[in-house]
């Protein structure tokens, strides 16, 4: 069974020295996971920000960067932020997930359903 998974960034995190870090692995998430980012004080305040500390647990390597966490999470563009949410969704769901996309010849919107990740 496969636990942790490869990505690539839309865009990618750009480090303090402008290294572009896009490529990384996720792997599945655990219980304790979601348990202990539920009652992290800074989620009690903002529940809004409870994504930045799944991800930040999850996400077991970016580029060269030497750890991954919730600063790193934070400092991400939209798009890349948007990208390991739904495949963090995928990952750790054992339904289908709509996945919102965009046509690269057309620029149309729409939405996807697809089958979760690792099954």
């Amino acid at each position: 069974m496969h636990t942790e998974f490869e990505f690539t960034l839309p865009r990618g995190f750009v480090d303090e020295a402008g290294q572009v870090h896009r490529n990384g692995r996720m792997r599945l998430a655990t219980a304790i996971d979601e348990i202990e980012a539920v009652e992290h004080p800074k989620v009690q305040e903002k529940e809004s920000y409870l994504p930045v500390l799944l991800l930040g647990r999850v996400i077991t390597q970016l580029g060269t960067l030497p750890s991954v966490g919730p600063r790193v999470i934070a400092q991400l563009y939209a798009a890349d932020f948007a990208y390991l949410e739904d495949m963090y969704l995928r990952l750790n769901s054992s339904e289908a997930v709509l996945v919102h996309a965009t046509c690269p010849h057309c620029s149309h919107q729409f939405q996807l359903q697809v089958a979760p990740l690792g099954h």
